[in-house]
């Protein structure tokens, strides 16, 4: 009996290990992931470090609004520029109307130098007036009108002239000296008229 057990024994403590040794085989696995107290998961960046950083992006922002400025600046002058152009080339269509007029003047006159006939020349004349007053009309909304025997409007007539009957109820421009024009039905210049006025207006 004492053989039997002198043979299993040796077996017996192969399979089983001692409490100390499965203690230091399993606590380093569970500790593996596990930092030791005092370490940092990730390093802060240093005062030096943050304001260097704080500093290029303080350069970046201003560099960038330095651009925004010069293009607001170019824009700005574009704007001024094509605004002035506008204004000073605004008659420029009716200006190369009135120079066509300006060079039938010319032959006119030059025509008159030649014939010297007085008749022809006031007729060429009057149909160059004709010419001008139709395209400056019909092209431009520029209109003449005409005011004797119309009843006086102080929003197209300016009286320089007044004289008193007992025949009118209203007063009425009697002669035109200076003719009035609307521009797209715009009054832009009073006609200078005579005017007369029913007696007893303006009488105390």
């Amino acid at each position: 009996m004492s053989d039997i057990k002198e043979e299993i024994a040796p077996e017996d403590e192969r399979n089983v290990k001692a409490p100390d040794e499965a203690q230091a085989t399993t606590q380093p696995a569970a500790q593996a992931g596990v930092p030791h107290d005092g370490e940092a998961v990730a390093e802060e960046q240093s005062p030096e470090e943050r304001l260097t950083d704080l500093e290029a992006q303080l350069a970046q922002a201003n560099d960038q609004f330095l651009r925004k400025a010069a293009e607001f600046e170019n824009f700005r002058k574009r704007i001024n520029r094509e605004k002035q152009d506008t204004i000073d080339f605004a008659n420029q269509a009716l200006l190369l109307d009135i120079i066509e007029i300006i060079d039938d003047f010319d032959r006119a006159i030059k025509s008159a130098e030649t014939s010297k006939d007085f008749e022809s020349f006031y007729k060429g004349v009057d149909m160059i007036e004709k010419r001008l007053s139709s395209q400056l009309e019909n092209k431009w909304g520029l209109k003449r009108f005409d005011s004797a025997g119309v009843p006086f409007d102080p929003n197209r007539h300016e009286a320089i002239m007044m004289e008193k009957s007992a025949d009118i109820d209203e007063p009425v421009v009697q002669e035109d000296f200076v003719k009035g024009y609307t521009l797209k039905d715009r009054v832009i210049r009073s006609a200078k008229v005579k005017v007369i006025m029913p007696e007893g207006i303006g009488e105390a």
